[in-house]
């Protein structure tokens, strides 16, 4: 899920069709009053019943929570988490039992299932994890519970924290958060003569342009492998290109000025003529891997790893993995130019299940203090400031990431740098500041149909005869009036 990590980064990210407004306007959101008396952490058992489907008697049983792929692996840190929380409630004898329900396919598959079980009434799930872009469509529906806004305290990242919302309201409860960062190559920089081969976090897209053109007059000082300067996630078949495209328009202009708060759109051909030239700008030929073209995540962290390239937009979970085969001092990573986009999943209560009350217990565990740096640490981005900041605050309830443990002969297999106090070493001075001032994506609970739109108007700049950037903003800004209400 968005990238962040549900399915990972931005194919996570891939809401395709918006629910008819009749389905929306029958269903209504039954707010869940009270969660738990207990404390951030999780933890016991409770015995408030509110929050609970008209006439249903909670009794104890299974909470089942559906989920995209965790990318720690099978058995990774949020199955561990799960099962702490189990271990918790069977020493309290409550009688629940959570289990995680991975579910296959794409993010627009997995986004269907959820679709379409929640709206049959199915108490199949107790817990979904939402992509931040699908919260205001499963709020607006009445597929979710409103939350008591206390759950999103002010430890949460405020960027973070925001998605979390739809019409005034909390609705979800942020688990994991992802954000654009870029990463490049050190040794590639050195080699080409740059002086200062530190990609710093005032570093401008001109900045950047500046040295990929210094690694072109490079020449064979470069590995055979090196082909252009820069890649990213552009297949217009799923939520990269919309990613890129509105990091580019949010570097120049307002985007959140593309939807208003009721997720109706407020968008001009002017503001999207300027985004436009931006991300033309970024993408032209001399400087991109022809195949970011047709590049997901996948596809561009190969083609980095491989040296393709000597720089890389990509979301956190690239930097345990890049380090795993690039030492600190090949690899670096910085915040992207300009202003990046949020990703990340969210916990919300379905309205049908019939274990609220133990929901909202299972979600106050899972996106506590402790499981959040838990989260951290295994190479997601956690969404509290004090999994970066508290040196005090340790992981204990759930094993090192897997590969942190130390081979026979003494070598960790986990080559990820981490601080003083074994969080990744990026986490603080990079991670964080780079996620307070991310944005997000328009806000709408039509929002598979804006992305629609969005990618099948910019795919257009790669055809034979490209449309000019004004002729382009004009065409978009006419689509957009006809997917989204207010246009």
């Amino acid at each position: 899920m968005s990238h962040a990590p549900g399915r990972r980064g931005t194919r996570a990210e891939r809401g395709r069709a918006g629910l008819p407004h009749r389905v929306r306007a029958a269903l209504v959101a039954v707010p869940l009053a009270v969660l738990l008396a207990a404390g951030c952490d999780g933890g016991g058992a409770g015995s408030g019943k509110a929050g609970q489907a008209p006439g249903v008697v909670e009794t104890p049983g299974e909470i089942v929570l559906a989920s995209g792929r965790d990318v720690t692996g099978k058995g990774g840190v949020r199955q561990q988490l799960i099962d702490e929380w189990n271990k918790q409630e069977h020493a309290h004898g409550s009688g629940y039992q959570a289990r995680l329900v991975e579910l296959p396919g794409s993010a627009d598959q997995q986004r269907s299932q959820l679709l379409g079980a929640l709206q049959s009434g199915s108490a199949e799930y107790d817990v979904v994890n939402l992509d931040v872009t699908w919260v205001p469509e499963f709020a607006a529906a009445g597929l979710v519970r409103q939350l008591p806004a206390g759950l999103v305290d002010d430890d949460v990242v405020p960027s973070v924290a925001a998605t979390a919302e739809w019409d005034g309201k909390v609705y979800a409860a942020p688990f994991n958060s992802d954000v654009g960062l870029l990463f490049y190559r050190r040794d590639y920089l050195e080699a080409a003569g740059v002086t200062h081969p530190d990609v710093g976090g005032n570093t401008s897209w001109p900045g950047v342009l500046d040295l990929i053109e210094a690694l072109g007059r490079a020449g064979d000082r470069l590995p055979a492998a090196y082909e252009k300067g820069w890649t990213a996630q552009l297949d217009a078949s799923y939520e990269g290109l919309t990613v890129n495209g509105v990091e580019a328009i949010a570097s120049v202009t307002d985007v959140a000025a593309l939807t208003d708060a009721a997720g109706r759109y407020t968008g001009t051909a002017d503001r999207l003529r300027v985004g436009i030239e931006e991300f033309r700008t970024r993408t032209q030929a001399s400087y991109t891997l022809p195949a970011a073209a047709q590049s997901d995540e996948t596809d561009s962290l190969t083609d980095f790893a491989a040296g393709r390239t000597g720089f890389l937009r990509h979301w956190p979970y690239a930097y345990r993995t890049l380090h795993q085969s690039l030492s600190p001092q090949r690899l670096g990573v910085a915040p992207l130019p300009g202003r990046a986009v949020l990703g990340g999943q969210n916990l919300a209560v379905t309205r049908a299940s019939q274990r609220a009350e133990a929901a909202g217990r299972l979600i106050r565990f899972l996106t506590g203090r402790e499981s959040e740096r838990c989260l951290l640490d295994a190479g997601f981005a956690a969404t509290r400031v004090s999994a970066y900041t508290d040196d005090g605050l340790r992981c204990q309830v759930a094993r090192q990431p897997a590969g942190a443990a130390t081979a026979p002969a003494g070598e960790r297999t986990d080559r990820m740098p981490r601080d003083a106090n074994g969080r990744p070493a990026y986490a603080r001075e990079i991670l964080l500041p780079a996620l307070r001032r991310a944005v997000q994506r328009p806000r709408t609970p039509l929002y598979g149909a804006f992305t629609q739109t969005f990618t099948a108007q910019l795919a257009r700049l790669r055809g034979t005869a490209p449309p000019t950037s004004a002729e382009l903003a004009e065409a978009l800004d006419a689509a957009l009036r006809k997917a989204l209400p207010g246009g």
